[in-house]
């Protein structure tokens, strides 16, 4: 009796959702229906697939496959997924993002070259499988490609570069970080083709990055805005100075580990590029308090610096920053070992401090005390502050700054404290390297 009223609970309900639907599609037009599945992801697709066949059809429909994120499902997606895909969607694919989907190779890659010939922004982030064989593909049929991002894709050679040189001119920026067999030959044939290239990003342990690379960029791609060359340890000066000369819109540059560059690096930035707006230069030793005064007074546009252990910088470094750049808001200061307390109050008094100063990194600043902490009181919008290893900052002083900024995340470590020597007894103690004596 019981399973006979459920069996009827659940054919009522099923009933229901079916009038629901078809009422649904009765007052809707097909168009608007349509419209409304564009907005869905992947998941909320599927899901609307299985309703119904009027919903399976408007669900698969390739209009609303315009762009496409798989990251959520990278440990399932075999390369007959991305065919389907390429084969449901066609020419309505613009965005696709196979990051981390590493079981897709170049099989389906090549499919989907075919299929989807309006690709304008292809994501293949750690897909390990995939050779030239994709790039060569993407050439043939990618001439509206647009961003591409091959990072981490261990087996592209120089091939790919002359692939993508000769069959995609309309590439504004390309990820080809940690593709550590690529070589000058390869930036020298991808920049030539590529004249409009807006984004560089090539980071690397040791990069094959060198001077004549960069030259290559300078004289080919003078739209350059974004680079990063992390880790590129061959770069000297003159080739900074040859990119600056060429690419005066470049807004963002890391330079992090360019341990060559010295203050001529800073002084063409500041002579060339006055849009400059983001700087990471951490291990870039060479720099000096000089540098930093030619860069502040001239790139007004500055608002996150990351400069860890430039070592040789002062607390000069923060008066210029503090009087040439009212747009600071990041500002990475880890290891170096000469700022003080004073440096701290020059930034805090800054026109950048309470409007716009969020993050402040101080890692490893031996001289920094709690007074520098009061300082920063007037920083309204100081969001985080690091101060892990600061030795002469107290719990007292921190409480003291989150007084005045409640909101405020301060990330920092105490030692544990020694514990005092037990009171009596005759034995004498020793240390460990006594006993070891």
């Amino acid at each position: 009796m019981k399973n006979s009223q459920h069996n009827n609970h659940v054919r009522s309900k099923n009933r229901n959702t079916v009038e629901e639907e078809s009422l649904i599609n009765q007052k809707l037009p097909k168009e608007l229906l349509l419209r409304i599945f564009s907005f869905l992801d992947v998941v909320a697709l599927c899901r609307c697939a299985q309703v119904s066949k009027c919903w399976n059809l408007l669900a698969l429909d390739g209009s609303n496959w315009k762009k496409i994120d798989l990251f959520d499902f990278q440990t399932d997606i075999e390369g007959a997924v991305v065919e389907n895909i390429a084969r449901r969607a066609g020419g309505f694919l613009k965005k696709l993002s196979l990051r981390g989907c590493q079981s897709v190779g170049d099989s389906a890659l090549k499919t989907f070259s075919q299929q989807c010939h309006n690709i304008e922004d292809l994501n293949l982030e750690m897909c390990k499988r995939i050779t030239d064989i994709t790039c060569i593909c993407l050439s043939r049929n990618g001439r509206k490609l647009q961003k591409l991002d091959l990072e981490s894709c261990s087996n592209i050679t120089d091939e790919s570069l002359k692939a993508l040189g000769e069959g995609c001119p309309n590439l504004v920026h390309i990820n080809i970080s940690w593709c550590d067999i690529i070589t000058e030959r390869g930036i020298s044939c991808l920049s030539r083709g590529c004249s409009k290239l807006q984004t560089f990003i090539a980071k690397s342990r040791d990069s094959f990055i060198d001077n004549e690379c960069i030259s290559h960029l300078a004289n080919n791609c003078p739209l350059l805005e974004v680079v990063n060359v992390r880790g590129a340890m061959a770069l000297t000066d003159d080739a900074i100075l040859r990119l600056a000369q060429s690419c005066p819109n470049i807004h963002y540059l890391c330079i992090t580990g360019c341990c060559n560059l010295t203050d001529s690096t800073l002084l063409a930035l500041a002579q060339y590029c006055h849009k400059l707006s983001t700087l990471e230069a951490t291990n870039c030793s060479q720099f000096t308090d000089n540098g930093f005064q030619a860069l502040a007074k001239n790139c007004h546009y500055l608002e996150k610096m990351d400069l860890e252990d430039c070592v040789l910088i002062t607390d000069n470094t923060l008066t210029y920053l503090a009087s040439g750049c009212p747009r600071l808001e990041q500002l990475t200061l880890s290891h170096c070992e000469l700022i003080t307390d004073d440096g701290i109050r020059q930034l805090g008094m800054a026109p950048c401090a309470a409007e716009h100063l969020t993050i402040l990194e101080l890692d490893n600043c031996p001289l920094i005390t709690d007074a520098s902490l009061e300082h920063l009181v007037a920083c309204h919008n100081l969001q985080r502050i690091e101060l892990y290893d600061c030795q002469l900052i107290t719990r007292a002083g921190i409480r003291r700054l989150r007084n005045h900024l409640p909101n405020i995340r301060v990330h920092a470590y105490f030692a544990p404290m020694t514990p005092p020597p037990p009171v009596g007894g005759s034995r004498q103690r020793y240390c460990r390297c006594c006993v070891i004596l």
